[in-house]
């Protein structure tokens, strides 16, 4: 009694995953669950994983509902992470977007599932690096989302042990963008108020204001089924600017014309509208 009791509950749980989110938990990865269900019940004193269901019947469910989602969602994240494709932003995919906007002056950039913040931070530091900057003249607006609240809280403030800081920053990078605390490493100001992070799910609704010239949604349609994937990519082109780019993850596989994207890149899983161009 006390399995099936417990495959019910892991039955619910996926599903209020793919509700909440849209991702989906394969077979082989079922025990991202169990340890989901430990995760809470442990942080409540309760030894049984049966109890989870009935932790989901009490008053409190919405909040032991929101405590699983958080416990499932995969926040793997580090600065610069596939540094190649970063180069290749600051080589040739930034230039150009550039001289798209050489009237405007004006960058609007996605990082959609940006986990606890340091993809937006490595884009931040690259448009430093760049030049790309209030004081050249530029107005660029750095939007940053995530399904999970817990991420962006940890994002908002900027704050990384030395294990975190250490992945995918150079010594010269870490002293110039972040001071170093007691209690580990906090990006700079400057860092801080280029970006706005906001909670948000990328198959609830639109992203809201013009269209973005660079969208970062790497490593989340990977966990999505064939239906989310339409759904999401139908965001992303909604929300891409004509002359715009789409950077996925390298392990997400290809596009299929369907979604109304092709690929802008040979080398790297960039992409662009359809019958759209943008200058070289």
């Amino acid at each position: 009694m006390e399995r099936v009791l417990q495959q019910h509950a892991i039955g619910l749980i996926a599903g209020l995953l793919r509700e909440r989110t849209g991702q989906v938990i394969s077979e082989d990865r079922r025990w991202r669950i169990d340890r989901a269900i430990e995760a809470v019940l442990r942080k409540r004193g309760i030894a049984r994983n049966g109890d989870i269901l009935t932790l989901l019947t009490q008053p409190d469910a919405a909040a032991v509902e929101d405590e699983l989602v958080e416990a499932l969602l995969n926040n793997e994240t580090y600065f610069f992470r596939d540094r190649q494709v970063f180069t290749q932003l600051a080589t040739t995919v930034l230039p150009a977007l550039c001289r798209a906007r050489t009237e405007s002056r004006h960058l609007r950039i996605w990082s959609a599932g940006c986990s606890t913040g340091q993809e937006a931070l490595s884009l931040a530091i690259m448009l430093i690096e760049q030049g790309i900057t209030a004081s050249n003249g530029w107005t660029v607006e750095l939007v940053a989302t995530d399904v999970s609240s817990g991420a962006i809280d940890i994002a908002r403030r900027g704050l990384y042990s030395r294990f975190e800081i250490q992945r995918g920053l150079s010594v010269g990078q870490m002293l110039r963008h972040f001071n170093e605390q007691d209690d580990g490493w906090q990006a700079s100001r400057q860092l801080l108020s280029m970006i706005r992070y906001e909670v948000g799910n990328l198959l609830e609704r639109p992203m809201p204001g013009p269209p973005f010239d660079l969208i970062l949604c790497r490593n989340l349609l990977l966990y999505f089924d064939d239906t989310a994937k339409r759904a999401a990519c139908a965001r992303l082109h909604a929300a891409l600017a004509p002359h715009g780019r789409l950077l996925l993850g390298g392990g997400e596989g290809t596009l299929d014309r369907a979604t109304g994207f092709v690929a802008a890149a040979a080398d790297c899983a960039l992409y662009r509208q359809a019958g759209q161009a943008l200058a070289a």
